[in-house]
């Protein structure tokens, strides 16, 4: 099995980045599954409905959340919706939170989970995602596939998580810093893992986000309210994960940016 995962779409300039190259990514592919997060569609912050709508018109099959997910109140009139296959990081504190933190999905005749976490690490102070993921791994189903997207801030704590998991999930690849890291690799010929897929948005910004006020912020310590860089040109950062059917192991794992300077993927 094949399994393209997308990271975190910036902005509505992210959302055209999915709509210009998904399809084109997946003709190439061939996935038998896409997940995408899209924490950061609504202008930078949260998921709206249309910008979910968009993202699955373009291909997606699950959407992931992250740190963002309840920045726009939305997100509340359509997260609940079991037709909708969005996601928010599994170990948001309290029994009634909206939403899920994982689904299962029926592809072909195989059954994969699809798993949200977020680390605590330099983030805000939700439950331990080690602890969580042993509770939850614990009470699903062991012939299935399981990926996670593990939303976190520092490359220890995912790594630490990664090495943790291995064996247990099929994948785990990390979210939110926005720049593709290149550690691409399989854990005891067990566990795919990448530290961060990288982001779908602006090349020429700052993570997604307009280059001044972030470079005027480090010159004069004072806060600076941020903006999308929707007027930059377009970028897509993205793995491709082989799974065997048969152990749920995976076979190797590839991580790829397409840039306005490195068109070479779909060549």
């Amino acid at each position: 099995m094949k399994i393209l995962f997308v990271g975190d779409v910036v902005g509505s300039i992210g959302i055209k980045a999915i709509e210009t190259y998904l399809p084109e990514i997946k003709k190439k592919v061939k996935p038998q599954l896409t997940i995408v997060n899209g924490e950061n569609a609504a202008g930078g912050k949260g998921t709206k409905e249309p910008d979910y709508q968009k993202i699955t018109r373009a291909g997606a099959d699950v959407v992931t959340g992250g740190n963002h997910t309840w920045d726009k109140r939305e997100i509340l009139d359509f997260i609940d919706d079991p037709k909708k296959n969005i996601l928010r990081p599994y170990n948001f504190s309290g029994e009634n939170v909206p939403g899920r933190g994982f689904l299962k999905i029926k592809v072909n005749t195989k059954e994969v989970y699809v798993i949200n976490m977020q680390g605590t690490a330099l983030m805000q102070p939700l439950d331990n995602p080690f602890i969580a993921a042993d509770k939850l791994i614990s009470k699903l189903d062991k012939d299935a596939i399981k990926f996670v997207d593990f939303h976190a801030e520092t490359t220890s704590e995912k790594i630490a998580f990664a090495n943790y998991m291995v064996g247990r999930v099929s994948a785990v690849c990390g979210t939110h810093t926005h720049v593709q890291t290149n550690d691409a690799q399989v854990i005891n010929k067990q566990t795919a893992y990448l530290t961060d897929v990288g982001m779908t948005g602006s090349y020429d910004g700052i993570l997604g986000d307009k280059k001044e006020p972030i470079i005027n912020r480090f010159l004069t310590q004072r806060p600076n309210k941020f903006d999308v860089d929707e007027d930059g040109r377009m970028q897509i950062g993205f793995a491709v994960i082989e799974i065997n059917d048969q152990t749920n192991n995976a076979r190797s794992i590839k991580n790829y940016v397409i840039t306005p300077n490195n068109q070479s993927f779909l060549n």
